[in-house]
């Protein structure tokens, strides 16, 4: 068994981590660090609560620490286990800055320890349906790639780090981070990037809100994300010299988590039809026009992919070079609006 040590019981460690590590037969959710609380013990009545990160980075049992801790600490917090010989996972958006990437790249390197992050969204229905379709050919060549993460929250959330202005705040790193790895995996580094970002909410202190369009040789990429979005449009609308697909909803898995389901049912991952992708094309001179049934969603993937990775030295599923790429483009997003122009992507 790997054993498993937790570096938080927030809301990923509840939501995402402790569920799929409990139900995987490769892990063993060994530790959770809760400094006030022992929430962990409630669902997981073999879980060892300790309220000192000491006490997982001098445990010589614990395998892997996920780091899922607030942002600030993700570089800090990763650099001590690495040190302290465990592999590490962790939470996106990964570090705050490209030059933390690329400290803990070769540090993990240096320990011969495996270091990956929770890129969760790659392993939605909806993008795996995308990645499907766009592979598939029946667009023809791509022009343009418009892709939404849209949520209504009219408030400033109360005590909450990502609302403040600091390091490692604000949706870019939040819902951002997902949108451009998941462009990442579809075409590569674009040659350009140009940014918008503000603030559109009465008393934000960080950005809630940007509009990004990453240059490709024949194509765009548009990602777009606000707080302030009460009618949802489509989360992706990809176009081709041939045809179009439109795809509404969200991937069920997460609310699925939050509703204490876990992964195993056969009917897991599995998206209603009433949100499949529309594809509009033509095949062969035919015009066609219909429904595309979703991709089945799957979150455990991760964890099967780590422990393949630490028992047979199988690739990982998230290179830690790939997170660190989404950083530096967060950071060239934030240039480029202070700059007001579109910059080359030269890393």
């Amino acid at each position: 068994m790997i054993r498993v040590a937790l570096a938080s019981y927030g809301m990923s460690g509840e939501i995402f981590h402790a569920p799929l590590i409990s139900v995987h037969p490769a892990f063993q959710l060994y530790k959770v660090l809760e400094r006030h609380h022992h929430k962990s013990r409630e669902r997981y009545p073999d879980v060892e609560v300790v309220k000192k990160y000491e006490d997982i980075l001098h445990d010589d049992q614990v395998d892997v620490v996920v780091v899922n801790t607030p942002n600030p600490l993700h570089f800090e917090m990763a650099r001590q286990a690495l040190e302290a010989g465990k592999h590490v996972v962790m939470e996106k958006p990964f570090t705050n800055t490209g030059e933390e990437a690329e400290q803990l790249i070769k540090l993990a390197n240096e320990r011969r320890k495996l270091l990956t992050v929770f890129k969760s969204r790659r392993l939605d229905s909806d993008f795996l349906t995308v990645q499907k379709v766009i592979k598939s050919g029946l667009l023809g060549y791509l022009v343009e790639y418009e892709a939404h993460y849209d949520r209504y929250r009219n408030y400033i959330q109360a005590d909450s780090w990502k609302e403040v202005s600091g390091p490692g705040a604000g949706i870019l790193y939040n819902l951002g981070s997902h949108m451009i790895d998941q462009a990442l995996v579809l075409f590569g580094l674009p040659k350009c990037l140009l940014a918008k970002l503000a603030i559109q909410r009465e008393g934000g202190k960080t950005h809630d809100s940007y509009h990004l369009i990453l240059s490709y040789e024949k194509f765009q990429v548009i990602l777009k994300s606000s707080y302030l979005v009460r009618d949802e449009g489509p989360r992706y609308k990809i176009m081709g010299n041939l045809g179009t697909f439109t795809k509404y909803g969200l991937d069920v898995q997460e609310d699925d988590l939050k509703a204490g389901y876990l992964p195993g049912d056969d009917d897991w991952g599995i998206e209603p039809p009433e949100i499949w992708g529309m594809l509009d094309t033509e095949i062969n001179g035919l015009h066609f026009r219909g429904e595309v049934s979703s991709e089945k969603g799957n979150y455990l993937r991760f964890y099967d992919n780590l422990a393949d990775a630490l028992h047979n030295q199988a690739g990982l599923l998230v290179k830690p070079e790939e997170a660190m790429h989404v950083i530096k483009l967060i950071a060239l997003a934030e240039q480029s609006h202070r700059e007001r122009k579109e910059l080359e992507v030269k890393f």
